[in-house]
């Protein structure tokens, strides 16, 4: 009679453990299933209760509104627009609209931002105190009562166009917005443009032969008198041997309102100065926070070299910085973009206010209209995180990290 050797406890062990955590993962799995299951069960009910809703109402679901005429007018629009053109030139007008007080806030938020963080960590104590007051007044205060209070406290109480604030009988400030002469293109404005290009592009290249030659040779160049020798200079040759590039037409007080020219509208204006005063507030604590995360020991090397303390910032501990400031800067500039919704409450014509509102109320198709909106929204986020993700890349690659 043969007695079988027992196994080591360990030798069992391990077999208990693979047989169950194969039951495991078959569990998971079917797991897995029964909620992908119940997902696709709860998204069908959803679809077909809002579809018996829509039909029940009598309301005709798809996107087939989109080619009906609008009928109302916009108060701005950076193309061509009357009330007879269709629902798709009023998401049109809209996107413009939306875009165009995003980049402009974003530019001057971010402008704004690292100025006031370089003015927190000025060793001059006024300036930081009245850059530390700013961030933590502008910052604790609602956005919306921001936008109201420079719509209906400061522009609302302008004069009216026959009193209106003139500069040189040419820019008129009322409280219908501000009056600027509108350019007209002329026969030298392509001409114009190509120098203006061609400008440009040598500033760059000209700014990064600069940087290479004090990054190589220890040589620093100057290099401000060049470029704008360059954009004033290529421009105004281009005018004289080309052609006038655009002439301008003038407004003219006619009854109780201005003709010709171009009219910035106060609803334009309240909303960039509000999204891009309190965005600003914090990009300037996160520019800060970057700067004094960069050792203390790169201002020290930089100005044992001789360099300038603006010099040192710009060239030596805002490159370092930027890699610990773009995330939050990032999601700064998503927020401002969002923000800008908060149109609707000063009747701004952006997209959330003329197609989201205005469009939803006549046509009634609310699924259609709040999916392209968001849609929108979200395409807009996506694009402007990967710019920033892709500079951001480029950043690491020229630092080396």
């Amino acid at each position: 009679m043969s007695i079988e050797p027992r196994r080591p406890p360990s030798q069992f062990i391990a077999r208990l453990r693979h047989a169950l955590g194969g039951q495991a993962g078959w569990s998971g799995f079917v797991l897995q299933l029964l909620f992908l299951a119940a997902t696709l069960w709860i998204g069908y009910e959803i679809v077909a209760n809002a579809r018996a809703n829509l039909q029940s109402q009598r309301i005709t679901s798809g996107f087939g509104f989109l080619s009906n005429t609008a009928g109302f007018d916009v108060s701005q629009s950076l193309i061509p627009y009357s009330g007879s053109d269709t629902y798709t030139r009023v998401f049109l007008v809209g996107l413009l609209n939306t875009l165009l007080v995003s980049v402009i806030g974003i530019f001057f938020a971010t402008v704004i931002g690292f100025v006031v963080a370089l003015g927190r960590l000025s060793p001059n104590w006024l300036l930081s105190r009245i850059s530390g007051g700013y961030v933590e007044l502008v910052r604790n205060l609602p956005l919306l009562f921001q936008i109201l209070f420079w719509y209906l406290a400061v522009l609302a109480a302008l004069p009216s166009p026959r009193q209106s604030v003139s500069l040189f009988d040419v820019v008129f400030l009322n409280n219908r917005g501000l009056v600027i002469p509108r350019p007209i293109a002329g026969p030298g404005f392509e001409a114009f443009a190509v120098a203006i290009l061609i400008a440009i592009a040598a500033a760059l290249l000209l700014r990064i032969h600069a940087r290479r030659r004090l990054f190589e040779g220890g040589k620093p160049m100057v290099v401000w008198p060049y470029v704008i020798a360059l954009l004033i200079g290529l421009p105004l040759l281009a005018a004289l041997v080309f052609g006038a590039p655009f002439s301008f037409e003038l407004p003219v007080l006619r009854g109780f309102n201005f003709a010709g020219g171009s009219r910035v509208i106060p609803e334009l204006v309240a909303l960039t100065l509000a999204l891009s005063i309190y965005t600003a507030a914090f990009i300037a604590e996160i520019v800060r926070a970057g700067i004094q995360s960069v050792h203390k020991g790169q201002m020290e090397a930089g100005a044992s070299l001789g360099l300038t303390r603006g010099a040192v910032l710009r060239l030596i501990v805002v490159p370092q910085a930027l890699r610990v400031i773009l995330p939050p800067l990032t999601s700064q500039y998503l927020n401002l973009t969002k923000n800008s919704s908060l149109a609707v409450a000063i009747g701004y014509p952006d997209l959330f206010s003329v197609f989201a509102g205005t469009t939803l109320s006549q046509t009634g198709q609310a699924i259609e209209i709040i999916a392209i909106t968001m849609g929108v929204y979200l395409l807009i986020s996506l694009l402007t995180s990967a710019i920033m993700n892709f500079y951001g890349w480029r950043l690491g690659r020229s630092l080396g990290a």
